[in-house]
């Protein structure tokens, strides 16, 4: 086995999970990364699958790669989601499959597959990406398919964090606030910075910076992160 860590990062391909990326292979670790269509070129500290994470053999391919590769899985970060803001009624079926497709199934499936291999060389980690909105809602931004499914990952992380503790397993969460990515147009980033006391929103970096401080902090499990320039303590 390679002595050198390996990051899974899920939903890899822009935004925050490209920078995870970055961030993990500039301190040092081999990366899988995964997204639903992804173009990054391939290294020798870089393999990529694309594919669903919804679909379970998105996550065997995933789990197969980086055995092959690497031969192991140090850390599993699910940043793969997505966030469809309406109306509780005006949801659809296709809107809720979606988003617990992607959010829940997606998180199920990779790390119930990596656990075994945490637990056989002697401990791991996982970060879960969720979002502030889970916990302090906001009247401009509907999200309650957000809060039934990051919601119960973020939830998820603290149960998970004692289950695991014996094995030397730690589960985090980092909780964004809104994040400068390709999801938010430049004319709407003027309205969205008000949303957070520090009065702007947030860069991929502020997000790499949370995750990397969990990462590289062996003594810290079950612990939200808030990245969200105070949104989490008021307005």
């Amino acid at each position: 086995m390679s002595t050198q860590k390996v990051a899974v990062i899920t939903g890899a391909s822009q935004g925050i999970g490209a920078g995870l990326v970055d961030a993990y292979r500039q301190i040092g670790y081999a990366v899988v990364a995964n997204s639903r269509t992804i173009d990054l070129a391939e290294a020798d500290d870089l393999a990529v699958v694309s594919g669903d994470i919804s679909d379970p053999a998105t996550a065997d391919r995933i789990i197969k790669t980086a055995l092959e590769r690497f031969g192991r899985v140090d850390t599993v970060v699910n940043n793969a989601g997505v966030f469809i803001a309406k109306r509780f009624t005006e949801y659809t079926a296709q809107d809720f499959e979606t988003m617990v497709g992607i959010n829940v199934a997606g998180f199920f499936h990779l790390t119930q597959r990596a656990i075994p291999l945490m637990q056989a060389a002697g401990g791991g980690h996982v970060v879960n990406i969720t979002t502030t909105l889970v916990e302090s809602a906001l009247s401009v931004f509907p999200s309650a398919l957000a809060s039934v499914t990051k919601g119960g990952i973020a939830s998820a992380t603290r149960a998970l964090a004692i289950e695991y503790a014996a094995d030397n397993i730690r589960f985090n969460a980092v909780s964004p606030g809104v994040i400068k990515t390709p999801l938010h147009p430049e004319e709407t980033h003027e309205t969205l910075a008000g949303l957070h006391p520090l009065g702007r929103i947030g860069e991929v970096d502020d997000v790499a910076r949370g995750v990397l401080y969990l990462e590289q902090s062996p003594f810290v499990t079950g612990e939200f992160l808030h990245v969200d320039g105070g949104q989490i303590a008021g307005h």
